[in-house]
């Protein structure tokens, strides 16, 4: 598996799953630009990355103008893209009975709308490439969750997005899948409030949620979305791939 002269875009790079995808790309030979809004972390992810160092671009994916200028800065940089993998996202707790409309917004913003911004401006340098995208879902968008609904729906939207995407696409030879991650080792439930000793009991838990007997890595979730992304997926798309342990086929007993 080559990415020898692609060129991608990972947005939500500065940690997890994100740094994971571009610093195994960067291993197989893309220029990758990588996003985020900690300039210090993405300049610890840089420095694993293979040489050329990759692009660091920051902003706020919920700002138009930030979008806009994310993308350009990396058309600017590398003339083209090839990929997108759209990472960037954010996790919340709350239910119907203890949610609201500022939660509701706050999180679709983040994870649908500038997801839908973001392609819908790449899409054309996409297409120019024959190039690919790859979504990074959850499996909470195809198993319902208590406790999480605004994340559950926003994942749920990703997913039909990836799908409606795909067929939009595809008479113009681009690709378009997405990732289901089940529980994966990585900041996003430390920043959604949870303290550290609620967190370690969460992954304890997660032993027994995943049919394998563990949570993942964000390493086993990047080599799944730089397969994706390769020409070995060449006749996959409008797919939405568990990475999951099993979880998404596992039954209550």
């Amino acid at each position: 598996m080559s990415f020898v002269g692609k060129v991608v875009l990972v947005t939500g790079a500065s940690s997890g799953i994100g740094a994971a995808t571009a610093i195994h790309l960067s291993h197989l030979g893309a220029s990758v630009a990588i996003h985020g809004r900690n300039v210090a972390n993405l300049q610890k992810v840089a420095k694993q990355c293979k040489e050329p160092w990759p692009l660091i671009v920051t902003g706020e994916m919920t700002n138009e103008g930030d979008v806009k200028k994310i993308l350009d800065s990396t058309l600017q940089k590398y003339g083209k893209l090839d990929v997108l993998v759209n990472n960037a996202g954010t996790l919340e707790n709350g239910s119907i009975e203890n949610t609201s409309l500022e939660q509701y917004d706050r999180v679709f913003n983040i994870n649908v709308r500038s997801i839908y911004h973001m392609t819908m401006l790449a899409v054309p340098h996409i297409i120019a490439t024959k190039g690919n995208i790859v979504n990074v879902s959850s499996v909470t968008g195809t198993r319902a969750f208590p406790g999480v609904l605004s994340y559950c729906m926003s994942k749920a939207a990703i997913d039909q997005f990836t799908r409606c995407v795909a067929l939009e696409l595809a008479p113009k030879q681009v690709r378009v899948n997405a990732v289901n991650p089940g529980v994966v080792v990585t900041n996003l439930h430390k920043s959604s409030g949870m303290s550290e000793e609620r967190l370690k009991e969460f992954f304890e838990h997660s032993k027994s949620t995943h049919a394998l007997g563990r949570p993942g890595t964000a390493e086993e979730v990047a080599k799944t979305i730089a397969f994706l992304a390769s020409d070995d997926a060449s006749f996959i798309t409008g797919q939405t791939v568990p990475v999951d342990g099993g979880r998404s086929v596992m039954c209550p007993r």
